[in-house]
């Protein structure tokens, strides 16, 4: 089972709010996942961006791949 890191859309239509979650890269971008790493609201001003960097840590230990965007907020974030 191959794990992705990656964002998970959640929210209202034109309200998008995503989730940083831990997921099998078979599965659909909003089903099922692991386990929840974080969120990212885009509406507020200035965008609001959680990253528990430990949950994160143990996953990419574990050997998995985060997405283009997730690399770059769990860059933003150190």
């Amino acid at each position: 089972m191959a794990v992705v890191i990656r964002l998970m859309r959640a929210g209202a239509k034109k309200r998008p709010f995503y989730r940083l979650v831990a997921a099998d890269s078979r599965r659909q971008r909003d089903g099922r996942f692991l386990e929840i790493l974080g969120h990212y609201n885009p509406i507020t001003q200035p965008f609001e961006l959680v990253v528990q960097k430990d949950k994160v840590q143990v996953w990419l230990d574990k050997g998995a791949q985060p997405s283009e965007t997730v690399a770059s907020f769990i860059k933003q974030s150190r």
